[in-house]
């Protein structure tokens, strides 16, 4: 019977054999190694990370999501965690040591080595979602004068330490560290070794600190290298972004955004965790969900004698809410896209109503004929049709335009809209939704009971 992964490293764990151990999780696929390190112990994870030599505890960290590689250096004795975050890459460093406390952040940064350390310091000290905080320090440059003959003896010194595509963008800096252009491996081996590597660099894009991931995607999505170097507003040398970095940041916030939109608060949730960080995460967002349905729920209290007397309109309320709802999730969807862009501001507020109030009429108007025919084909009575097509027509208006206004009022108000916007949005419609039917019911009910 094949053994499950964890469960051969569990025993390679307990016989401590380290080579037959390492030579395992080399040959592990990537997805496999951080299934196993999840179904291992705390104890098995702590001793694993212990008992590797640190450059394979590194590749190991590298594998596991940046909140649960916290987690597993944080089981770790400061030297102990010194040591595998020395042998990480920096932007991999950098980016688990932000999910630490600021403490043990600094107590492992004074155990590595000198210059890892003060890199870690820098990217840590940028917005991890910047080109600052997702850039790394390994890299090549060198100044203008440098020589080719200089640069081919320090490459074939230091170029076993970086990928070669690393190598293919050389990086020739000016007086100050400021960017001058890059030199690619072809160039200089072309070239005589007296020639100065100012001479032979051509103009590179750069992309400032500051910049965020939207602008960093259209970046990459307009140009072809998997690599750019990173600068400040001097235009000084400070890092090298890749293009595979940039791309897992965005797919990474949107995991987060849609976590946060199903009520996961707190960041990403792992089943390793421990049960009070999952249930205190799941029940912040739950307990206040209860309130929010009890105010829709009171609508239908207030009208229970309508629903009595033409209990069909039970059937068409959820539909009312729903539809209503999926129009106004999808203004929510826009706003925040547009958000995230900087084509709005959350004073744009007043534009963004304009705009999603012509979409909601259209849509309201064709949406309430649509379920006004279904209701009149179907009891074969007009009045049913014109009550729950004149609510939703009229709820779908309503939801377009809370939902477009929504993520920007949330914004100013310094409220995750990716958070609040769905519960709020969902009563809205639903509160919305009952009244509208409900109300409309009472004033024809006569035409209604059968």
């Amino acid at each position: 019977m094949n053994q499950h992964p964890w469960e051969v490293i569990s025993e390679l764990l307990q016989r401590e054999d380290l080579p037959a151990l390492d030579r395992y999780l080399q040959n592990l696929p990537s997805s496999e190694t951080v299934r196993a390190v999840f179904r291992l112990t705390p104890n098995e994870q702590e001793k694993l990370l212990t008992l590797l030599p640190p450059e394979s505890a590194a590749d190991l960290i590298d594998e596991v999501p940046d909140v649960q590689a916290a987690e597993l250096l944080d089981n770790l004795r400061p030297e102990e965690a010194a040591s595998i975050v020395n042998e990480m890459d920096s932007d991999e460093a950098a980016d688990v040591l932000a999910e630490m406390d600021r403490e043990d952040v600094e107590e492992i940064l004074n155990l590595m080595d000198a210059d890892e350390a003060a890199e870690a310091r820098q990217l840590i000290d940028f917005d991890p979602e910047t080109a600052g905080g997702l850039m790394m320090k390994e890299y090549l440059s060198y100044p203008e004068t440098q020589t080719v003959g200089d640069a081919v003896a320090d490459i074939a010194v230091r170029g076993e330490d970086y990928p070669i595509y690393y190598l293919q963008h050389i990086f020739v800096v000016g007086p100050l560290g400021r960017l001058l252009g890059v030199a690619g491996l072809t160039d200089i081996a072309g070239a005589k070794p007296e020639s100065r590597l100012g001479d032979l660099a051509t103009p590179v894009d750069p992309v400032n600190a500051t910049a965020g991931l939207d602008q960093l995607e259209d970046f990459f999505e307009t140009r072809d290298t998997p690599i750019a170097p990173v600068v400040d507003d001097a235009g000084r040398l400070l890092g090298a972004i890749r293009r595979r970095a940039v791309f897992d940041a965005i797919t990474e916030r949107a995991d987060e955004s849609y976590l946060k939109s199903q009520g996961i608060v707190g960041g990403d949730e792992f089943r390793s965790m421990p049960l009070y960080v999952r249930s205190g995460r799941r029940l912040s967002w739950l307990t206040v969900k209860i309130f929010l349905n009890l105010a829709s729920a009171s609508v239908i209290a207030l009208y229970e004698g309508t629903l009595a007397a033409a209990f069909t309109l039970a059937v068409f309320l959820p539909i009312v809410s729903d539809m209503s709802g999926c129009s106004g999730y999808q203004a929510v969807a826009v706003s925040m896209r547009e958000l995230a862009l900087d084509i709005i501001k959350p004073s744009d507020v007043a534009r963004v109503c304009l705009k999603e109030l012509v979409l909601g009429l259209v849509t309201g108007v064709v949406l309430g004929l649509l379920l006004a025919c279904v209701a009149w084909l179907w009891k074969g009575n007009p009045w049913l049709g014109l009550v729950v097509g004149t609510a939703l027509a009229a709820n779908t208006l309503v939801a377009v335009v809370v939902g477009g206004a929504l993520p920007l009022v949330l914004k100013r108000m310094r409220v995750d809209p990716a958070l609040a916007a769905g519960p709020v949005l969902t009563t809205i419609t639903d509160t919305g939704g009952f009244f509208l039917v409900l109300s409309l019911a009472t004033l024809v009910l006569p035409h209604l009971a059968p």
